[in-house]
C-alpha cells in the first residue's frame, strides 16, 4: 500500500494537484510514524487501520466545519477524504450491511438490546475493514429494541 501510495505523489506531484500531494504526505508521515512507534514494518492490516483513521478525523473534520457554517473548510476536508477513501477497500452497501447484522442476530440468536456488543463484536470480526461501526451500530440497535 505504501509503495501505491508513493508512486501516486509522485504522479500527483508531476500533474501539480496540490491537494492530492498535501494528503497524501500526511498519510505517507503518518504510515513512516506508526513504523517508528512499532519499530517494525507495518502489516496490510496496521496500514489499513493507519488510513481509516485518517478518514475517521476527516469525517469528524466536516461534521464539525458543517455545523460551524465553515462550507469551505467542510469541502476541503471532503477533498481529502474521497483521496484517501480510494486506498481503502469498498465498503460494504447499506442494504447488504442491514442483512448481514439480521443474519447474525439469526445465527447467534440475539434478542435485546443488550445483546448489541455481541452482535458487533461477531459482525467487526467478520467483515473487518468493509463495515461502518457507528452505522452498523445504528442498525444493530434498532433491530434489537
Amino acid at each position: 500500500m505504501q509503495a501505491r501510495i508513493e508512486s501516486d505523489l509522485k504522479s500527483a506531484m508531476k500533474s501539480g494537484d496540490k491537494r492530492r500531494v498535501a494528503t497524501l504526505r500526511l498519510v505517507l508521515s503518518a504510515l513512516k510514524n506508526e513504523r517508528i512507534n512499532s519499530q517494525r514494518d507495518l502489516t496490510g492490516d496496521e496500514a489499513e487501520a493507519v488510513l481509516r483513521r485518517a478518514v475517521k478525523q476527516r469525517k469528524e473534520a466536516i461534521e464539525i466545519y458543517g455545523s460551524s457554517g465553515r462550507a469551505d473548510l467542510a469541502a476541503a476536508e471532503k477533498e481529502e477524504l474521497a483521496i484517501l477513501e480510494s486506498y481503502l477497500p469498498q465498503a460494504m452497501p447499506e442494504e447488504e450491511l442491514e442483512e448481514t447484522v439480521r443474519a447474525i442476530i439469526r445465527e447467534k440468536a440475539l434478542s435485546s438490546a443488550r445483546d448489541v456488543g455481541v452482535l458487533m463484536k461477531e459482525l467487526m470480526a467478520r467483515h473487518r475493514g468493509r463495515v461502518d461501526g457507528k452505522r452498523a451500530q445504528e442498525i444493530a440497535r434498532k433491530l434489537l429494541a
